[in-house]
């Protein structure tokens, strides 16, 4: 009679163990396929930031602070997605979306010549003593005869219709004319006829166009507003008290219209006069502290507006 060997009894035994492992190990080692007609988890999407617009504001040679604001905003990779401007505020908004950065406004801002923009027309006084082709010219060379609806960033500019006193945004047609008509100081400069009307400065009716910006799409508005307290100082020039009553009435209306700003940029130009084009590198200098000092609220805002 056949027996089995104890010691072949163990090697049949360990035999079977080793082929369970192998079959439970190489189950274990294939990959798993995949069902391509099973959803795939969807990628967490970076959050949109909203939709910004800058508003420039009306205030002659403190105009230039507008250029420092925008250097600070450029080092910071801050753009806007539009901007809107008012008398002096529309030529730098209209450099802006044109594509220039700050450091490039401020060389244009640096070869400007003040003569070159005083084409007198004569005689004074009816109804303005400069024309302003000389502005419109200057504005044309810098956008290349562009219209304003050709320009790479959308651009709104406010005049004022001289028959009604209504504000009329330009968001197309002759750049070259809309800031001449915008920056139309009343008995200064001629006013400007489009169409058949008659326009005068912006800042009649909009000191600093948060309004506009916001009827253009902005969901976050940075007004900048250069305009300054009414000056202390006797006024004997015409020129000065024309000014000084610009300022008296865009007091008024700014403080209700600067209210639906997301953030307001006030550069301090005490002592710079706004009929001075020699002050146009501290005026600069006045708008970067000032965007600097406002720089983490604005960072703030715009995470607190990203969907």
């Amino acid at each position: 009679m056949n027996r089995v060997h104890p010691e072949s009894g163990h090697r049949f035994a360990w035999f079977g163990c080793v082929a369970v492992l192998v079959m439970l190990f190489g189950g274990c080692a294939q990959v798993p396929q995949i069902d391509p007609k099973l959803p795939s988890t969807p990628l967490v999407s970076p959050r949109k930031p909203p939709k910004i617009g800058l508003a420039l504001g009306g205030g002659a040679a403190r105009g230039f602070a507008h250029i420092g604001v925008i250097q600070v905003l450029d080092e910071a990779g801050i753009r806007a997605d539009l901007v809107a401007g008012t008398s002096a505020g529309s030529l730098v908004a209209t450099l802006y979306a044109s594509g220039q950065n700050g450091q490039a406004m401020q060389r244009v801002a640096e070869s400007m010549d003040e003569a070159a923009f005083s084409d007198w027309r004569w005689p004074l006084f009816k109804p303005g003593v400069l024309r302003g082709e000389a502005l419109a010219r200057f504005v044309a060379a810098q956008v290349k005869g562009q219209q304003i609806q050709q320009l790479p960033m959308p651009l709104g500019i406010v005049a004022t219709d001289l028959r009604t006193g209504l504000g009329v945004l330009f968001q197309r047609g002759d750049i070259a004319t809309a800031v001449r008509a915008s920056s139309a100081v009343p008995a200064v400069f001629q006013p400007v006829s489009i169409e058949g009307r008659d326009y005068v400065d912006g800042g009649l009716v909009a000191p600093v166009p948060v309004n506009q910006a916001q009827m253009m799409g902005a969901e976050l508005v940075i007004a900048v507003d250069i305009s300054n307290d009414p000056e202390s100082q006797d006024t004997q020039d015409t020129l000065q008290v024309l000014l000084q009553t610009f300022t008296i009435m865009g007091k008024s209306i700014n403080t209700y219209a600067l209210r639906g700003a997301d953030l307001v940029v006030r550069p301090v130009q005490k002592g710079l006069a706004s009929a001075s084009f020699s002050s146009r590198l501290a005026a600069i200098e006045a708008g970067r502290q000032a965007m600097k000092v406002q720089l983490p609220l604005l960072r703030q805002l715009i995470l607190s507006k990203s969907k």
